[in-house]
């Protein structure tokens, strides 16, 4: 098993890796993060997130101990997997990408957003090196998870990694909040600074993520977990997970 490198890409962002990033991680991309919510529709429906806090820290803990833990940590070895040319380093992440999931409605909300946004981006830029890599996957039967999916886009259009792992973990708590806020519900003003109080620990997960050893690398939210499997059965659902 590979180790990955313990340092922070600091390449700059040029202005077209930054409109490239707001693009690829708008709420306008389709790949459809507005029908997930993440197990939060079934904690405000048994009272777990009545408010702000609560939200907040539903979204703290699927960031730091949940998804983005593993996210995190993949992500990077997908782009450094890419941008060193290194088949069977990815092959490693999107393997355990694919398996490290909770539920089976977990396992849908990130394969499904990936698979989006692969395909998204195959139509309209086309990257050479980003349909082989699609057809290495698809020959492999594995299916490619959201951040995997953004991990390798990121490093075949020459984003650099911490702008990219960064903006990943930006949308992916935005998207969380959509849903506390459209499901609690929580005003917009609220939602705002929700966004601004998780900055700092966005920006820590990242470094965490860099510092973390792959023989650590799982997750510890049964609370999150418990959510999403009693979603799937849940009377009256808006959401997918």
């Amino acid at each position: 098993m590979w180790e990955p490198k313990n340092h922070m890409d600091i390449a700059m962002i040029t202005d077209s890796n930054l409109l490239d990033l707001m693009t690829w991680l708008s709420p306008s991309f389709p790949v459809g993060g507005y029908v997930y919510s993440h197990g939060i529709e079934y904690a405000v429906e048994e009272d777990w997130i009545t408010g702000e806090q609560d939200l907040t820290g539903w979204i703290e803990a699927a960031l730091t101990q949940g998804a983005g833990r593993i996210d995190g940590a993949l992500f990077i070895a997908a782009w450094q997997a890419v941008t060193a040319k290194d088949e069977e380093r990815l092959k490693w992440a999107v393997e355990r990408a694919d398996v490290m999931r909770g539920t089976s409605e977990m396992a849908l909300e990130s394969a499904a957003q990936g698979q989006a946004f692969l395909d998204t981006v195959l139509q309209t830029r086309g990257f050479p090196a980003l349909k082989k890599i699609a057809a290495d996957i698809k020959a492999d039967d594995r299916q490619v998870t959201y951040a995997i999916a953004v991990a390798i886009v990121a490093a075949v259009a020459q984003v650099p990694l911490q702008a990219a792992l960064l903006a990943y973990f930006h949308a992916f708590t935005a998207n969380l909040i959509s849903a506390g806020v459209r499901l609690v519900p929580l005003g917009q003003i609220a939602g705002q600074r929700t966004q601004k109080n998780l900055k700092p620990l966005i920006e820590q997960t990242a470094k965490t993520a860099i510092a973390g050893k792959f023989d650590e690398l799982g997750t510890a939210a049964p609370m999150i977990d418990w959510a999403s499997m009693q979603h799937e059965t849940q009377y009256t659902r808006l959401f997918r997970s």
